[in-house]
């Protein structure tokens, strides 16, 4: 599979993504110290190395990606119960400037992605938190059941894991169904994100979700440097 990106995430996961759902764990969060450690967003470009061996990875990120775009939602799409929108999209409609890598692989499509948003901070109310374990966001002939997961911890930072069950209908009454991993940590007037997304057709195992969370403690490390 190539990387994402990104406009095109809908055509490449109903391509080859069909699998079944995987158990997932109650969320938990972390809480910020006093002292939040710098950001230096042009670190994210050494994460490439960070990816499997032989993955094909780019540094070519759309400036206004977010995990909303990674479900394969775009900034149409309404959430229910409509507060929980935030989680996928923590800019909001602010003015937003992304960079990251992305890699593709046997195991699956993995991106690490640094937002700055403007006017910050960025921080998840936690009215949502608390009342979107379960949601669901529509968009066009695009739904995704999404749910919160245990995130890694983060010295310093809030974070937030989520899955999402994404169901797209195309031709024919064909439904292609597909799943993504998300996790984030809120870096002041930054966020961080990494995300996973399977690929159910190929002949060698997925990365496990796992990967996706521990990219996300050495993306926050590198960020920090």
């Amino acid at each position: 599979m190539r990387p994402l990106w990104i406009g095109v995430m809908v055509t490449v996961l109903a391509a080859a993504c069909a699998h079944s759902p995987a158990p997932v764990t109650e969320a938990t969060r972390t809480s910020p110290s006093a002292h939040p450690a710098t950001v230096n967003p042009a670190n994210i470009k050494r994460l490439s190395r960070e990816l499997p061996p032989g993955y094909e990875v780019t540094k070519d990120i759309p400036a206004a990606v977010s995990p909303r775009v990674i479900f394969s939602l775009g900034s149409n799409a309404t959430a229910q119960p409509a507060p929980c929108a935030i989680l996928t999209d923590p800019g909001n409609g602010r003015d937003q400037s992304a960079q990251g890598v992305s890699g593709s692989g046997a195991g699956g499509i993995v991106d690490a992605v640094v937002v700055a948003v403007r006017p910050g901070p960025v921080v998840p109310g936690n009215d949502a938190v608390a009342g979107c374990a379960q949601w669901t966001m529509s968009d066009g002939h695009t739904t995704a059941g999404i749910r919160l997961v245990d995130p890694p911890r983060i010295d310093g930072a809030q974070t937030l894991g989520m899955v999402a069950d994404v169901r797209t209908a195309v031709e024919s009454g064909t439904q292609i169904d597909s799943r993504t991993y998300a996790f984030v940590a809120y870096l002041g007037d930054y966020y961080a994100f990494t995300t996973l997304t399977t690929d159910p057709g190929s002949m060698l195992p997925p990365l496990p979700p796992q990967f996706a969370a521990d990219l996300l403690v050495k993306t926050v490390s590198t960020l920090r440097d």
